[in-house]
């Protein structure tokens, strides 16, 4: 039995029986989804033609669009072509990885030209649910990544937190550097960065500096101790400050005060809930990493860089955007799908033997093929 067989629907399964039984038919499928995308097909098409190939059979396929490009509601992003029996129960898995690295890839380049000078790291393994959703969502970030490269010169995506998929961005390994288990486990902050150099001696460090609460005093400190890596740009601190207090020294109207001081601009106007929450709100907020670069800058530490995370998807990385904030690296997994029912893909057979038929309702579909 073919390994996909056991996960496809039952329906499709009987189907292709009785097309093998009564006679087969050649068919053309149309493959659309029902809101706006970035086309990220290569996943599901290489396990398609790996199929086909196996059945020793042969289809023709025919992309609209170019890997990467944007793909309206509606719009038949690809036709297949082939012997119905080959196709008919090949729908279910197909579709489960098609749609959602297409949604993957529209947020995670919507995110990358908002912060353009941002690093990315895809941090979206711990959200995923197995191996193969990983592998379609990091792919999903690589291709909205280079997207935006291409269009704005984004920095985008430099890599992912797992080796498994870190091909997709070009490396061998995963990036990263240590859990807040790591600070608990040393008992410090300045404890962990030390235990992390002396294991780890000529790689730069980041360090997570909200274990304890103590964001500013626990950053200065490992500053000050590695005060040569700290020269080089070769030391990071990362913000992770949960949604349920303030960076250390912060408040509502500090908040407000160090944008008004720095980003004024993203204070005016109407800004709704949301948008407040992001920008001076507790956990990691714009004010929060403008908070922190003030007072690195004031202590002669210009050098050292601002690593952030927690919750960046495309709406906070647009806030963000508003206010400048100097964020040099962003560890996120928020570009996954925020409603799975966004990533169903759909396919409808538009044509037997040469025929053009499809259901009442989709005729849509047939007026994109020549």
């Amino acid at each position: 039995m073919e390994k996909h067989i056991p996960y496809t629907d039952s329906y499709f399964i009987r189907t292709r029986k009785i097309i093998q039984e009564k006679g087969d038919a050649d068919v053309t499928y149309a493959i659309f989804m029902r809101r706006p995308v970035t086309y990220a097909p290569r996943i599901a098409l290489n396990w398609l033609n790996q199929i086909i190939s196996d059945r020793k059979e042969a289809v023709q396929i025919r992309e609209n669009f170019n890997e990467g490009s944007w793909v309206g509601a509606g719009e038949p992003m690809l036709y297949i072509s082939g012997r119905m029996s080959s196709l008919v129960d090949l729908e279910t898995l197909f579709l489960q990885k098609l749609g959602p690295p297409c949604v993957a890839a529209y947020n995670a380049y919507n995110m990358c030209i908002d912060m353009k000078s941002t690093n990315f790291i895809a941090m979206d393994a711990r959200h995923c649910a197995g191996s193969e959703m990983s592998n379609l969502m990091s792919y999903g970030a690589s291709v909205g990544s280079e997207k935006a490269k291409r269009k704005v010169r984004a920095k985008g995506f430099i890599g992912c937190a797992a080796d498994a998929t870190s091909h997709f961005f070009g490396q061998e390994k995963g990036i990263g550097s240590m859990p807040h288990a790591l600070i608990g486990y040393a008992g410090s902050t300045l404890k962990a960065a030390q235990m992390f150099h002396e294991i780890f001696p000529d790689e730069p460090i980041t360090i997570l500096i909200d274990y304890f609460g103590k964001e500013i005093t626990d950053g200065l400190e490992v500053c000050n101790y590695f005060n040569q890596l700290s020269k080089t740009g070769k030391l990071s601190l990362r913000l992770d400050t949960h949604g349920g207090r303030y960076v250390e020294g912060l408040d509502v109207p500090e908040s407000y005060a160090v944008l008004e001081r720095r980003a004024p601009e993203a204070l005016r106007g109407y800004r709704t809930d949301n948008e407040l929450k992001n920008l001076i709100g507790s956990g990691v907020s714009a004010a929060s990493v403008w908070y922190l670069r003030e007072t690195l800058d004031n202590k002669g530490f210009n050098n050292v860089k601002i690593t952030c995370s927690s919750g960046f998807g495309p709406e906070k990385c647009r806030v963000f955007s508003l206010a400048s904030t100097p964020v040099d690296t962003i560890g996120t997994g928020s570009f996954l799908p925020d409603s799975w029912s966004d990533t169903y893909a759909t396919a409808d057979i538009i044509e037997y033997n040469g025929k053009p038929l499809v259901k009442v309702g989709r005729e849509f579909l047939q007026k994109h093929k020549k």
